[in-house]
């Protein structure tokens, strides 16, 4: 299952706008009703503003009436391992669970998995989320 998640990753990566930072980066997230939903980094002239790969894809899973985020993955072409970034974990955080498992890719394929309680061990919490 990780590998449909990798591949869709991947794919969106091909499809990035990162003119500036030359770093293409792709995300694919499995929502809790078995959906995929990938994006892509989206740079603008604006640089740093823009929008990160994560953030892309957990704004397709949201408008597509998704709630939940069972796992992602993410890949960049020039790092062998890609975390997503401080506020990517955050925002990933907001619809995740403790035990949600974010796959960390290469190019070919999973090469490490940690769950979202090891990648942000003290993120923002409310009683509100979840």
């Amino acid at each position: 299952m990780a590998r449909e998640l990798f591949e869709a990753a991947r794919d969106a990566m091909a499809r990035c706008h990162a003119p500036y930072s030359k770093f293409p980066v792709g995300a694919a997230i499995r929502a809790d009703d078995g959906a995929i939903y990938a994006g892509a980094n989206i740079e603008v002239i604006a640089f740093p503003e823009g929008w990160c790969a994560e953030t892309t894809a957990i704004g397709h899973m949201v408008m597509a009436g998704g709630k939940r985020i069972r796992e992602v993955a993410v890949i960049a072409e020039k790092l062998d391992l890609c975390t997503p970034c401080g506020g990517c974990r955050q925002r990933l955080a907001e619809f995740s669970d403790a035990d949600t498992l974010v796959h960390l890719c290469d190019s070919n394929g999973v090469q490490k998995s940690l769950r979202m309680d090891e990648l942000l061990p003290f993120g923002f919490t409310t009683e509100v989320i979840g």
